[in-house]
């Protein structure tokens, strides 16, 4: 969500599967959270980048409550949803291309396979910091890339159900995306060991394996920090 990236209804094409996938994802933002060091987050305002429906913030509330949130997504129906499901939480939802509202005010920024459709990764990297506070840090979880065995078939099934286009990076370039924003870059692998189901779409997942790999081999985990004197 950068400049001269669109806004649509949803991003997915077909709109049941949009409503299906926060169900899907849960397992992982769970993992996901369990993986952020900072137990603490009562005192800090968070946003999530891509939020489609809400859904990790709202798990990420119920695990570790924080004082305010924020969601943006380019699919403004799923953001219609999020508010509605959200009434009761300090979160803010809205669906833009643009952060400067948040500019200056966030301490925690996170997004879960969202940056691999960013048509610039650099201009995301300078808008993440200028929307984080000095010592902030973005969390950002993504599988496709191309140093996944899965990706260039991966590549193809999912421009065909994206309305959003898709790229094509390789791990290094967003490192160094965030790098030469005056990021300090670190990462692992997700390490997703837990269960997962046996009746993966195998058009993605061709061998029963893959829908073991890919979330615990493939998917990698960004820790992107600010100085403390950053901004």
């Amino acid at each position: 969500m950068n400049a001269g990236t669109e806004l649509y209804q949803t991003w997915h094409t077909d709109r049941a599967a949009e409503n299906a996938m926060g169900d899907s994802h849960t397992p992982m933002w769970r993992h996901f959270i369990s993986l952020v060091p900072e137990i603490d987050l009562s005192t800090l305002a968070v946003l999530d980048f891509g939020c489609n429906q809400g859904g990790f913030l709202r798990l990420l509330y119920a695990l570790r409550p924080f004082r305010y949130g924020a969601g943006v997504d380019i699919a403004q129906e799923s953001i219609d949803v999020a508010r509605e499901r959200s009434r009761d939480l300090p979160i803010e939802f809205a669906a833009t291309t643009s952060l400067e509202r948040w500019y200056g005010r966030i301490d925690r920024a996170f997004s879960y396979e969202v940056i691999y459709l960013l048509p610039d990764l650099e201009a995301h990297a300078r808008e993440i910091k200028r929307t984080l506070r000095p010592g902030g840090i973005y969390y950002a979880v993504t599988g496709c890339h191309t140093a996944s065995p899965l990706w260039p078939a991966w590549r193809t099934l999912i421009a065909a159900n994206s309305n959003a286009p898709v790229q094509d990076y390789a791990p290094e370039d967003y490192a160094a995306a965030f790098a030469a924003a005056g990021f300090d870059i670190s990462f692992k692998r997700f390490g997703y060991d837990d269960f997962v189901p046996a009746g993966k779409d195998k058009a993605y997942y061709p061998r029963l394996t893959d829908a073991f790999d890919y979330p615990n081999r493939d998917k990698l985990l960004f820790r992107c920090a600010l100085p403390s004197g950053a901004n």
